[in-house]
């Protein structure tokens, strides 16, 4: 029985060393980009989602979380894309943009202590334009062809 298991996890060894050993060490660190891109989008969504909104300081975290948010996208618009994945860069640089704009909107829409609700949906349909970019690269990095690439929204 010991014997099974230990060739069992010797099998299963060789095989994660084979596999890992003929993949591209630039693939390698551009998925870990997009990994840890994702997770940092993840966990800040986690940070604005538990905001209290009647807190006193609820907008001032609010435009902290998207304040981390927009440096998050910055730095997914300045991935060196594999060259496989070239084609995608454009589309990481206009999220990047995008978010820019609605981060600032954002700002502009909250400042003075008070609220414009025009500025905000500005900023709202800049957000969005933001995401929508980044879920059509991830579609594509998994290989599949987005249903809605129409990027003029």
């Amino acid at each position: 029985m010991k014997s099974k298991v230990c060739m069992l996890l010797t099998a299963v060894f060789v095989v994660f060393l084979l596999t890992a050993c003929g993949e591209d060490p630039e693939m390698i660190r551009f998925r870990k980009s997009i990994d840890d891109f994702c997770t940092k989008v993840s966990e800040i969504d986690t940070s604005i989602n538990n905001i209290d909104p009647d807190s006193d300081d609820a907008v001032e975290e609010l435009l902290n979380c998207l304040d981390e948010l927009d440096l998050a996208f910055q730095s997914f618009a300045k991935l060196d894309f594999p060259d496989e994945f070239d084609y995608l860069e454009d589309t990481a640089k206009e999220a990047g943009d995008y978010m820019s704009t609605a981060v600032e909107s954002f700002h502009e829409a909250y400042s003075d202590n008070s609220y414009d609700e025009s500025i905000a949906e500005y900023a709202q349909g800049n957000y969005n334009r933001a995401y929508k970019r980044i879920q059509i690269i991830i579609s594509f990095l998994h290989g599949k062809t987005p249903e809605d690439v129409d990027l003029t929204q």
